[in-house]
């Protein structure tokens, strides 16, 4: 416990904290000393996901797709640290269906979580970043490949790596911007 972590002092804040990816990343941001928020919507699963994390870790149960949910995550945020130094918008859905077979609740659900979800996750996260504040989305290949059963969900992508992109500062927003 002696040796200071690479993170020591940094707050983190990972929508979809509580399974896969979003997890595995809180539990090394927290193993790297940092103090990490993890959002999700299943109470259960956060529960689980706090207990294996074990520490420096609050949960906020929400949907990032529900402004309300977002407003009150980053009120408790605020008031517990001030600001976030890392926000992954890492939650997202993805059921597959081809074209013909969407239904409308699945369009609105997939771009209500990925789309509307981060853009809104980041945008009201701003008035927290410091400077030097990393900002992380969690896109995929299927955003610039095309699968026929992952129509709406690659689409999801694709508008995410279109915000990082008009997001990024600098050189980055040419046509090389980094997406995960």
């Amino acid at each position: 416990m002696g040796n200071m972590g690479t993170l020591d002092g940094k707050v983190a804040l990972i929508t979809g904290g509580d399974s896969g990816i979003g997890l595995a990343t809180a539990q090394r941001l927290v193993a790297d000393g940092a103090y990490v928020f993890i959002t999700g919507r299943r109470k259960h699963e956060l529960d689980s996901a706090v207990e294996q994390i074990g520490r420096n870790v609050t949960a906020v149960e929400g949907d990032v797709s529900q402004l309300a949910d977002l407003d009150r995550l980053f009120a408790t945020v605020q008031e517990r640290t001030g600001r976030i130094d890392i926000l992954f918008a890492n939650a997202g859905v993805g059921q597959g269906a081809p074209l013909g077979a969407i239904s409308e609740e699945q369009f609105d659900r997939t771009f209500g979580v990925n789309v509307k979800g981060t853009l809104f996750t980041v945008q009201k996260a701003l008035p927290l970043l410091p400077d030097g504040a990393s900002i992380i989305l969690t896109s995929s290949i299927v955003g610039s490949k095309g699968f026929a059963d992952r129509s709406v969900y690659s689409a999801t992508k694709a508008a995410l790596r279109s915000f990082a992109r008009t997001r990024a500062p600098g050189p980055q927003t040419s046509s090389r911007a980094r997406s995960a």
